[in-house]
């Protein structure tokens, strides 16, 4: 079997890791992968780990045991999401997309893979998923930032339709009322996309008064779930009082003035690069 250079097998040891957030790969994948002993690798995942606390790239943590081995876990500076963020607020200041109705256009952002792998990955690092089964969202343009999350905490989708969906069999729907419009919807979801007793994080794009999220928590209660922390994208500064209160939101945007104002949200972001 070939055997790999040292820089060869850092580079790849790498590409897998960040490929795989926390995904645990033991020692013996590597060894096998690269036909190298158990020392040797040890010896790379220490320069991996060092170059990636170094320049702040994420954690690689080692996990001892039978079961262990090492993963990576994305995470993010406060600083790094200050600066991307602050330039998602240039973008988004164009008054060519303010829409009928306060609304704003943001297809092109949260459809855009770089934003909203970057937006999943800060989700990542300011919402404690240690204990969590799923990610939830609500169709259709919160699914990709909701999906990167997933991904960023490596763990399943659970997307709640807003017209039931004869593919996935029985459901259970419920109705909720809007936050701005009291405007009665309709939210649905397969009864079997969740297990019982479960724990989950809900991801949104974008919370006017709350009144949808505040609807699919309600949801998640009739799943006997608990929804142990919510991301959102955008929250507009008005109304102040939300139907919900324990969220973080990445941009607060104000359009009630003559121009569009637009800042990240940095008092919701944990202040420390920790594990």
């Amino acid at each position: 079997m070939e055997k790999f250079k040292r820089n060869e097998r850092i580079g790849a040891i790498v590409k897998i890791l960040s490929d795989n957030p926390n995904k645990i790969f033991t020692l013996s994948f590597f060894t096998t992968q690269f036909n190298a002993a158990k020392s040797t690798i040890s010896e790379d995942l220490i320069v991996v780990k060092n170059v990636f606390e170094k320049l702040q790239l994420g954690k690689v943590i080692t996990i001892s045991g039978a079961a262990g081995g090492v993963k990576y876990i994305p995470k993010t500076s406060k600083e790094e999401n200050e600066e991307f963020l602050l330039h998602l607020c240039e973008r988004i200041k164009d008054e060519g997309r303010i829409l009928s109705g306060g609304f704003l256009y943001l297809i092109d952002l949260i459809y855009d893979p770089n934003v909203v792998a970057k937006i999943g990955e800060i989700f990542a690092s300011n919402i404690d998923y240690s204990d969590v089964d799923y990610v939830v969202t609500m169709e259709t343009k919160g699914i990709p930032m909701a999906l990167m999350t997933a991904k960023a905490m490596n763990l399943p989708l659970v997307i709640i339709r807003k017209n039931t969906k004869v593919a996935e069999g029985p459901t259970l729907s419920m109705t909720y009322l809007t936050g701005t419009s009291s405007k009665v919807e309709t939210m649905s979801l397969p009864s079997r996309a969740l297990k019982p007793h479960s724990k989950v994080i809900i991801i949104d794009d974008f919370m006017r008064g709350g009144g949808t999220i505040k609807g699919m928590i309600e949801l998640m209660k009739e799943f006997q779930t608990e929804v142990v922390g919510t991301g959102v994208f955008i929250s507009t500064v008005k109304p102040e009082d939300k139907m919900v209160s324990n969220y973080i939101s990445l941009l607060e945007l104000d359009t009630s003035g003559n121009e569009i104002v637009a800042k990240p949200n940095l008092k919701t972001f944990i202040n420390e690069y920790r594990d």
